[in-house]
């Protein structure tokens, strides 16, 4: 017979990791990377994208980047992304937007995200991938909720924009688990709760 803490073990050992990558500035702006990124994005940060999405079989979302996505990638057409993207499983945070969401596969997160996303993490599947939404990765770092969490950090200072976390947050002890430096001086940095 299992004892519980072996039953706990195993349980553990086959739950779905949630992930978040932000493309950041030196400075820790996280805000509209297009705005800074054009000319230090390269062909090893484009090899290291293709292996997230690679093993992403959910997506989760928070409406403002919900709606911004939802605007372009559906017609966009340039060999890449949108390739993955569009047909996804796409979760979307949202108070406001109602059902059923027009962007294929994109279903309103019912009731509270913390208990959806323990539930997502507890069913069949791959990676769940938080992307692009900054108040939705705060709020799952506070929790517990994600498993690595990405920086790739462009050689450059914004100067201005959102930054991830907010003075008010509670200390989180994390770990460097993998650091990359790409040929035009970015550098991947992924982190993991400490244990």
């Amino acid at each position: 017979m299992h004892s519980q803490d072996s039953d706990k073990q195993q349980e553990d050992r086959e739950m779905r990791n949630v992930t978040a990558g932000l493309f950041s500035s030196i400075d820790g702006v996280v805000e509209a990377p297009g705005t800074f990124q054009f000319d230090s994005f390269d062909d090893e940060l484009g090899q290291m994208l293709g292996e997230v999405i690679g093993s992403t079989t959910s997506v989760i979302l928070g409406r403002v980047s919900y709606e911004e996505w939802a605007g372009y990638w559906p017609t966009a057409n340039d060999g890449g992304f949108e390739l993955f993207i569009n047909p996804v499983e796409k979760f979307v945070a949202t108070r406001t937007l109602p059902e059923p969401l027009a962007w294929q596969n994109s279903t309103v997160i019912k009731g509270d995200l913390e208990s959806f996303v323990r539930e997502l993490k507890a069913g069949e599947g791959g990676e769940i991938a938080v992307m692009g939404s900054l108040s939705v990765t705060r709020q799952l770092i506070q929790a517990g909720l994600i498993d690595r969490i990405s920086f790739i950090v462009h050689p450059v200072l914004a100067g201005k924009g959102r930054h991830l976390f907010e003075p008010t947050d509670t200390p989180t002890r994390m770990e460097l688990i993998e650091t990359t430096r790409t040929s035009k001086g970015n550098v991947v940095n992924t982190y993991a709760p400490r244990a």
